[in-house]
């Protein structure tokens, strides 16, 4: 799933982006909120993370801009103005839930889990199958015919993409854009060994294999046909 946090102090937003992508997300981020009104305004995002306070547009008048527009991605505020008035006026901008700053990112995380599991104004797709394999992005497991599979933060990422993309051949770049968020090639086999342990999880103990190395090209996760 992929997370857009809006907020000017650059430690905060490293310190949400560090513990979303450990949880599994994808994130972007914008550092005002003119930038955050732009990403956002894409509709590519399950939810936002929208501080309060921000330089050239402040966090409530980015939510009525985007709630103006017909967006209804879930949006989590922070501030720390946490005074009952000032709840309810984010609440009423058009805010899904409210957080008072200091928080714990437990909190946070868990709040954020809620936002996604109500789909605020639209359906949100909650489990991806392909075959017998189900990733439910709520719980952050993995299944096959039923059996819990173990899988890493990264992997898990690695997989939700895989499985987007069934029965497409997704390349080398596609998964460093996607995965790992690198817009260039590092010239590194990282891809590789994540490729090959989430092969060792998902299809080694199983008769039919899913996910095909298709060479000079990529990779493929497929139904058997």
């Amino acid at each position: 799933m992929k997370i857009l946090v809006v907020e000017d102090d650059r430690e905060t937003a490293a310190y949400l982006a560090k513990g979303l992508n450990e949880s599994g997300y994808t994130v972007d981020c914008a550092s005002d909120g003119r930038d955050g009104l732009f990403f956002a305004s894409s509709g590519d995002y399950n939810a936002i993370i929208l501080d309060r306070m921000l330089p050239s547009m402040d966090g409530l008048t980015v939510l009525g801009a985007l709630r103006a527009a017909q967006i209804r991605t879930p949006a989590l505020i922070l501030s720390a103005l946490g005074s009952v008035d000032d709840r309810v006026k984010g609440l009423r901008a058009g805010g899904d839930d409210y957080l008072v700053k200091p928080f714990a990112f437990s909190e946070l995380l868990a709040r954020l889990e809620a936002l996604l599991r109500r789909g605020t104004g639209s359906a949100t797709e909650t489990k991806l199958r392909v075959a017998d394999l189900e990733l439910d992005l709520l719980t952050r497991t993995v299944k096959r015919r039923g059996q819990p599979i173990e899988v890493l933060p990264r992997e898990f990422r690695l997989l939700e993409y895989l499985m987007r993309n069934a029965g497409h051949v997704v390349t080398r770049t596609m998964l460093l854009e996607h995965v790992w968020d690198y817009h260039f090639d590092p010239q590194t086999n990282v891809i590789d060994v994540h490729v090959s342990r989430l092969r060792q999880k998902i299809d080694k103990s199983f008769d039919h294999p899913l996910l095909h190395t298709v060479r000079g090209a990529g990779y493929c996760l497929r139904a058997p046909s």
